[in-house]
């Protein structure tokens, strides 16, 4: 029902997708940014998941700069929240380091806002639905919305759906993880002071915060799963609630749900199939073709570099992956899904897409050479070095 044709397109609008988008758009590019639900920001907004993990190391060194920096500050802008005295930590916990709690709904305004003022054309309530191949390069997008049935022309695209969408659509088997089920609420607690540190501490399902059951889910890529996922989530959370009444501490009008999420909070579902897939124990190694570095957030002390490879499918031209779908498994998997990694590596992703829409060429025919300098011009870092931190031999 309609054509709209651009230098790159940005399919999906999280974190990730952000981040390329704005990457793309302020080098020049004519750039459009696909989001299924109305609100920018992905699972860190519309999923409540409302901690910009570490930009640090977790003994004073930051390790993420450049957008990833630049999207924590703006989650700040419109709302609560501080950034805690990192610099001179030594093995510091999470919540010590270079890290904010942020309220979702503001940090979507902020992004909104950088997103407009890059000059991105944003399509919001629009879902991507298959995935055009020609001659094994993919030159369209398939997408629904309250127009009909569209499709969206590019030189370049990014897949930050978080489920490797296109690359499946493309027809690329795409490997998958199993989850397990996560409840994260913004609740009303009578008697406490409503704060967004507050709200972690009453959505809590077990001591530590963070509502985390260890029972396996299988990967969130057919309609059934995901239906179920929600509805126990749902129904986990609904016993809580219960629970609170039944003791006599609690009544509806004491502690109720102020918002529920919005989407699926999935930690692992596909991935690309890439050049190359990031593995544990791969902290601290040096790659050549490092993009930059993410930290880890569960544990101080580990930092890993993230190779371009990783975001390049194997089996499909003019394509690149960004956040959660970049190709890497178990504890490299859990570092590379969160806010900060899917920040730098929608970064990079948006600046190869954009680099490639100037020269005519796919990413996985691009230099890596001319990526990293665009990223130092924007103020990353890319190998352990460049902070003063030494690779393991």
């Amino acid at each position: 029902m309609f054509d709209a044709s651009y230098d790159v397109v940005i399919c999906g609008g999280g974190v990730a997708g952000a981040a390329a988008a704005l990457a793309s758009a302020r080098r020049g590019r004519k750039t459009a940014l696909i989001e299924k639900t109305v609100l920018s920001g992905g699972l860190a907004t519309t999923g409540l998941i409302y901690i910009y993990l570490p930009l640090c190391d977790g003994n004073g060194t930051q390790v993420l700069f450049g957008i990833a920096e630049e999207l924590l500050l703006a989650s700040l802008k419109y709302g609560p929240g501080e950034v805690p005295d990192w610099r001179k930590g030594k093995n510091a916990e999470e919540a010590k380091r270079y890290r904010v709690i942020f309220s979702p709904a503001s940090f979507t305004l902020a992004i909104d806002e950088l997103l407009i003022d890059a000059g991105v054309d944003v399509w919001y309530d629009t879902l991507i639905c298959a995935s055009v191949v020609e001659g094994g390069r993919l030159a369209a997008v398939e997408v629904e919305n309250k127009s009909g049935r569209g499709r969206m022309h590019a030189h370049c695209f990014v897949d930050a759906t978080g489920d490797a969408d296109v690359a499946h659509f493309a027809g690329l088997h795409c490997p998958t993880a199993e989850n397990a089920m996560a409840i994260w609420v913004l609740e009303y607690a009578k008697g406490a002071q409503w704060r967004l540190e507050k709200s972690i501490e009453s959505v809590s399902l077990h001591a530590g915060g963070g509502s985390i059951d260890k029972k396996e889910y299988p990967a969130g890529i057919d309609g059934a799963t995901v239906t179920r996922f929600i509805l126990d989530g749902r129904k986990k959370y609904l016993a809580r609630l219960k629970e609170g009444y039944a003791s006599g501490k609690h009544t509806r009008t004491s502690l109720f749900p102020l918002m529920l999420p919005s989407m699926a909070q999935f930690r692992t579902t596909r991935h690309i199939p890439a050049q190359y897939k990031l593995r544990d124990s791969e902290d601290w190694k040096h790659f050549d073709d490092s993009i930059g570095m993410t930290a880890d957030w569960r544990k101080p002390g580990y930092v890993w570099e993230i190779p371009y490879r990783s975001m390049l499918p194997v089996g499909l031209k003019n394509l690149v992956a960004a956040g959660r779908c970049t190709a890497a498994e178990k504890d490299a998997w859990e570092v590379t899904r969160v806010i900060p990694s899917a920040a730098l590596t929608g970064e990079a992703a948006g600046t190869a897409a954009a680099i490639c829409a100037e020269n005519g060429t796919s990413p996985d025919e691009l230099p890596v050479a001319q990526i990293q300098e665009a990223m130092r011009r924007a103020g990353n870092k890319i190998h352990l070095e460049d902070v003063g931190l030494a690779p393991r031999k």
